[in-house]
């Protein structure tokens, strides 16, 4: 398993395999791998001759009182993690040589970034829209996978991959859960015992919610309002979020039809954890 730190080294790695006629699969990722991402990594390995998996904590999508320099990282754990899913490689550039000296170009979006997230980390999307088109640019993979836990990055990486011309396949896959329910999350590392255990209420109440739209409820602000007042019992929750939205648009909806998102964000204590389902309802 090699890890690689330069642009240059990357790109000629690529280029090799591109020479031997094999296809390459990308799974950007900011490290501390979990069985999350090494699902994603699986996936890549199974449909791609070869997988580059970024690991790169990128500065630019978090603002100026978020989390970057407590963020967990541990080089040696991704590695064991990649080679145990199958990846190839591993591109680890220093932010330097992803940001070089006077670097002002970066990729914006609309639309998908307005709510949820968006609407509450005002530069996180610039950054994800940028550092992933670089990473695009640099690897050129035939395909590359995302996780519908991150359902809003989702979203809008496909929306720009479409918009700017990408060829490239951009491939979902589904939420990989503890046992007890709890997405899989780097972020889950911040959390002490009691706050892991609070935490269970994220899934709990999203679980409510798809057993209403399940039952024929279409109301989204029926739905919204469940999901809401079940957190809510969970002293050491304080809700960020819970919206229904279009999952093309990222819009609200009044009514559950076609594919339709329903995501929340709760901060646990200092930590705020997202999650998610998807439905597509005719």
């Amino acid at each position: 398993m090699e890890i690689v730190k330069t642009v240059g080294e990357i790109r000629d790695i690529v280029k090799a395999w591109r020479r031997e006629g094999l296809t390459v699969g990308l799974v950007p990722t900011m490290g501390y791998l979990h069985e999350g991402h090494q699902s994603l990594i699986a996936r890549s390995a199974a449909q791609n001759d070869r997988t580059v998996v970024s690991v790169f904590v990128n500065p630019i999508q978090f603002g100026p009182n978020e989390d970057l320099e407590a963020y967990p990282r541990d080089i040696e754990r991704d590695k064991a993690a990649v080679v145990a899913a199958g990846g190839d490689v591993i591109f680890h550039p220093e932010p330097e040589e992803m940001y070089p000296p006077h670097f002002t170009s970066f990729v914006d979006t609309t639309e998908t970034t307005e709510l949820l997230c968006g609407a509450v980390r005002p530069v996180h999307f610039r950054g994800v829209c940028t550092v992933v088109s670089k990473l695009f640019n640099i690897v050129q993979p035939d395909r590359a996978y995302f996780g519908q836990k991150d359902a809003q990055q989702l979203a809008t990486i496909k929306r720009f991959v479409r918009d700017l011309n990408f060829d490239i396949e951009i491939v979902p896959c589904p939420i990989v859960r503890e046992e007890d329910g709890l997405a899989k999350s780097s972020r889950n590392t911040y959390l002490n015992p009691q706050e892991r255990k609070a935490a269970l209420i994220l899934s709990k109440s999203l679980t409510i919610g798809r057993q209403l739209v399940e039952a024929g409820e279409r109301d989204a602000n029926v739905v919204a309002t469940a999901i809401r007042q079940h957190l809510e019992t969970e002293p050491l929750a304080k809700v960020d979020y819970v919206e229904v939205v279009d999952f093309q648009t990222v819009q609200r909806v009044n009514r559950i039809a076609g594919e339709t998102l329903v995501a929340i964000a709760v901060y646990i204590g200092k930590t705020r954890l997202i999650d998610n389902f998807i439905v597509n309802q005719a």
